[in-house]
């Protein structure tokens, strides 16, 4: 199945969460925000949110700087 991820169609397996495809870009949990569908979901649900087909994802970043 694909869902569009940060704007691009994606591929991804049935099952596939939030926390699957953080740690696949070698993210930490904590150091991001996942939106699915217009949606924030909380962290504690990043690994229990299965994604579906069509669903548009966002994961931002946070980077610090100065």
């Amino acid at each position: 199945m694909d869902i569009f991820l940060n704007g691009k169609a994606r591929p991804c397996a049935s099952g596939d969460t939030p926390l699957s495809v953080i740690h696949e870009h070698h993210l930490k949990p904590e150091e991001v925000v996942v939106e699915i569908n217009g949606k924030i979901i909380s962290r504690g649900q990043f690994g229990q949110t299965a994604f579906k087909p069509g669903d548009r994802v966002e994961i931002l970043h946070f980077v610090g700087g100065g």
